[in-house]
């Protein structure tokens, strides 16, 4: 476990609050899905990880060894995501939860194909609408809660990038939508939006030197440091378990501070004394 990460005993604080209860997590065999998955499981939840990546859920599963399980699915396939919905349900402790953390990263910025804007948006967006819609009637039934993963990309421009970003904002906007409509249901629903979160293609593109990823992410984020997966995961918990009842509707930025800080950074906007007599506007 990475030096920064301070879970150990804050790992199971509010260790009960998801007892009895089962979460389905998408994308729950990714680097970030397993940090995620670790608090859920020590808050107490039955997970269901639905992937398409058996190796990745593996890793995870044996890990945890109880109270997890791994579902194969395709959650651009609507047959694939309807059975496995109803399988998890079948097993006899219903659906109480549901992370959309499933995610495709294809970006070629003004190069993107149509191609590639679609199955983007397929995965991030629209299996997001669909997977919630196919779950909500086992959710009512519990009196569930449903987050999202946005990303602090949804709230800026960056360079080179066009479709996920997009993405991003558009599922902002439909986490609210949701939590609109399914209020009724008693299905309560909001998102996160992780800053630089240390993570599989970080870890690929670095040669696994987290503190070399640190140095890059430190003047982006007012904690100075990349955040681990563990420390979104607790979020989730959080707006998953009863002591969320009152939230709905809201996108929880887990970033460090990285979207609080304008392009002055964390540096004093003005370095050197101002002379006596002048002016700043």
């Amino acid at each position: 476990m990475h030096q920064h990460e301070s879970m150990g005993d804050d790992m199971t604080t509010g260790a009960h609050d998801l007892a009895g209860r089962t979460v389905m997590v998408t994308g729950g065999s990714t680097l970030l899905g397993h940090g995620v998955v670790r608090v859920l499981h020590a808050a107490g939840a039955m997970i269901a990880i639905v992937d398409i990546d058996e190796t990745g859920a593996k890793t995870i599963v044996d890990e945890l060894q109880s109270n997890v399980r791994y579902y194969r699915t395709d959650i651009t396939n609507d047959v694939d995501v309807a059975e496995t919905i109803a399988a998890i349900d079948a097993d006899g402790h219903g659906l109480h939860g549901l992370v959309n953390l499933a995610c495709s990263y294809i970006d070629d910025g003004v190069d993107s194909t149509r191609t590639q804007w679609l199955e983007a948006l397929n995965v991030n967006l629209v299996s997001t609408a669909i997977v919630t819609q196919r779950a909500r009637r086992y959710l009512r039934k519990a009196g569930g809660a449903v987050v999202n993963f946005t990303s602090v990309s949804s709230k800026v421009a960056q360079t080179g990038r066009w479709v996920y970003p997009a993405s991003k904002a558009a599922l902002v906007q439909l986490t609210r939508s949701m939590a609109m409509d399914l209020a009724d249901d008693g299905i309560r629903v909001n998102s996160v939006s992780p800053g630089w979160t240390w993570s599989k293609i970080m870890d690929q593109r670095s040669g696994g030197d987290r503190t070399m990823i640190d140095r890059l992410a430190a003047p982006l984020h007012l904690t100075r440091r990349t955040c681990d997966p563990e420390e979104v995961g607790s979020v989730v918990a959080y707006l998953l378990s009863p002591r969320a009842s009152a939230v709905t509707g809201a996108d929880w930025a887990v970033d460090g501070g990285y979207s609080a800080m304008g392009p002055e950074q964390a540096v004093p906007a003005v370095p050197q004394p101002i002379e006596q007599g002048a002016h700043r506007d």
